[in-house]
């Protein structure tokens, strides 16, 4: 029979394998439960450290930092590495999937992205440790039939849901907003929050020139200052996820937000939340630097992909970069 974690098991199962980067707190439970004493005995009172600003989508309630589903599922972007995306699946074993989602919540972060891939093993985390962790899930219309799907996504669990990037990219260069519309209305209509998820600037203009205006935007967001960046003259519109080029100076899987000043000027005197991702450039920009970066230039919320042994460094560091965000211009969402 297949035993059944509680939170406290998966965060002490990941300890061991995180020793060496444990803060005190970790410290003192790993002892404990090794010595065979009560974790909870050993255990201080919870820190203030451990809370993340928050802020309101809707009515909910969210992390500015969330947990992003990539990692976890397999996605790379690993550029031209053709083993990264076999690697992450083969570490993030349901257990580990467990574990690093326990020491998100323990760290404050209570919201994950996910495509439809994880929604099982989430609903399967929270069903087995009790957990609320909220999930934000992206939708992919078709454009037979844009909301066939919207109410399977709210069975399974959704409490919020945005129209994948890459839907939203191919919607807008095929002149075909109208699906937007629809989908934003209907998810609506049910009295979910309704995004709009874009790798591209031009779904933001189109956007803006047609009032449509969603509850939320999921935007790739990131600069351009990092090695493996191809020059702006070389940067073709709606081609993230789109093209592989052989050329070392087009796209490769290597960029994401390519139009990065276009998106800080929409986002100052657009009021609508903002969740940027990508914020790291799928792992080529360092965390303060990149969490830096999109909190000062307009990001309400940052959705990150994190392996567990990442998850206390990062969150410490969007403690920090939210309390000193001193060049901020535009409002934080409430």
């Amino acid at each position: 029979m297949s035993r059944k974690f509680t939170r406290r098991d998966l965060i002490a199962g990941s300890l061991v394998g995180a020793a060496g980067i444990m803060g005190l707190e970790e410290r003192i439970l790993l002892a404990a439960i090794q010595d065979g004493k009560d974790p909870n005995a050993a255990k201080p009172p919870p820190s203030t450290e451990q809370k993340i600003p928050t802020g309101k989508i809707g009515k909910y309630t969210v992390s500015r930092l969330i947990l992003g589903g990539n990692l976890i599922g397999g996605y790379a972007h690993s550029r031209d590495l053709i083993y990264v995306s076999e690697l992450f699946k083969a570490y993030n074993t349901k257990d580990k999937i467990f574990e690093t989602i326990a020491l998100a919540e323990k760290h404050g972060v209570n919201t994950i992205l996910v495509s439809e891939n994880l929604i099982k093993i989430v609903n399967m985390y929270k069903k087995e440790t009790g957990s609320k962790i909220q999930m934000i899930i992206d939708f992919r219309p078709v454009e037979e039939s844009p909301t066939a799907n919207v109410d399977k996504t709210i069975d399974l669990g959704a409490d919020l849901i945005y129209i994948h990037g890459a839907s939203g990219d191919n919607c807008v260069k095929a002149n075909k907003i109208d699906i937007l519309q629809k989908c934003v209305d209907y998810i609506r209509s049910k009295g979910v929050p309704a995004g709009i998820g874009a790798h591209s600037y031009y779904v933001l203009e189109q956007c803006r020139d047609v009032k449509l205006e969603p509850d939320f935007w999921v935007k790739t967001f990131h600069h351009d200052k990092y090695w493996s960046a191809h020059p702006k003259e070389k940067r073709e519109p709606f081609s993230v996820d789109n093209k592989q080029s052989p050329n070392h100076d087009e796209i490769h899987d290597n960029m994401f937000c390519l139009e990065p000043e276009e998106t800080v000027e929409f986002f100052k005197t657009n009021k609508t939340p903002f969740i940027g991702f990508k914020t790291l450039a799928a792992g080529a920009i360092p965390p303060a630097n990149g969490f830096k970066w999109a909190f000062d230039n307009g990001a309400d919320f940052i959705a990150v992909g994190m392996f567990d042994f990442q998850i206390a460094d990062d969150c410490s560091i969007v403690r920090k970069v939210i309390e000193n965000a001193k060049d901020r211009q535009r409002p934080w969402c409430a």
